[in-house]
């Protein structure tokens, strides 16, 4: 760790810690404080403008980066299929045959809803056209499909409408997508409407599982979704740090490890 000497200006120390935030994926005011031989409210002072700048989100003691999954849903939809879909083969391997299992929009549940099997007699219910369109014939599978105003960058049905029909939900598995993942500060979102769609499906979810490309672990976006505890499985990538994985299975997540790229590339 650096020791910090010559005091610095508010611009030069907040360039630090940014890219503290970035490198080492949090911060803590305490500590941070102690380096830079200033005061902890100095150092929220810093944490603060940068959080209104956008460039992170304050948490309890320090900040988290902002996840990286901001784009759109065809942006996303094109970024690292191959990991995704190794994510969507070991997510899929949790569903049992005659299950009514919920898949939520979202780039990583496409690539689940396409590992799942024929025959497996299962009921999807989904907020996602674009996973409808996916499931639609797919033997063994009798699709649902929630309705309501359609976001065009999640592509999913939010709003007053999707909500009372998540609110009807009893599902055996809810595949809920997330833009930020983090041991301490749970799931988030960008989208509010989003983040209590998946609160009331997960409130009536026996299980909730959430794959997660490495990326986003250890970030947070603006609204919250979930503790880690009401997760009953978190699927991660073969090389997610174990530091990371560690810290989920403290937080009471069962976390599983998705198979290694190799197996999964054409």
């Amino acid at each position: 760790m650096t020791d910090i000497v010559t005091p610095l200006l508010p611009g030069e120390r907040q360039k630090i810690i940014l890219d503290r935030i970035e490198r080492s994926g949090r911060v803590i005011a305490a500590d941070l404080a102690v380096e830079f031989r200033t005061s902890e409210d100095t150092i929220r002072r810093d944490l603060r403008d940068l959080a209104a700048a956008g460039l992170c989100r304050r948490v309890f003691g320090g900040a988290l980066p902002l996840s990286p999954a901001s784009g759109t849903l065809a942006e996303r939809a094109a970024e690292a299929p191959e990991r995704k879909a190794a994510l969507g083969i070991a997510t899929a391997a949790l569903v049992r045959p005659g299950q009514v299992v919920f898949i939520d929009a979202g780039s990583t549940n496409l690539a689940i809803a396409r590992a799942l099997p024929s025959g497996l007699g299962i009921t999807v219910v989904t907020n996602a056209p674009s996973i409808a369109a996916e499931l639609t014939g797919r033997a063994g599978v009798e699709l649902m499909l929630i309705g309501g105003r359609i976001d065009p960058r999640t592509g999913a049905a939010v709003g007053a409408r999707a909500l009372r029909d998540a609110n009807d939900l009893r599902v055996d598995l809810a595949c809920l997508g997330a833009c930020a993942v983090d041991a301490e500060d749970g799931v988030a979102t960008f989208c509010p409407e989003e983040a209590e769609l998946k609160r009331a499906v997960a409130e009536r979810a026996r299980a909730v599982v959430i794959a997660m490309t490495t990326e986003k672990l250890a970030t947070t976006a603006p609204f919250f979704v979930l503790p880690i505890g009401k997760l009953t499985y978190l699927v991660v990538e073969a090389d997610a740090p174990d530091v990371e994985v560690e810290r989920y299975w403290a937080a009471g997540a069962d976390v599983r490890r998705a198979g290694p790229l190799e197996e999964v590339s054409p």
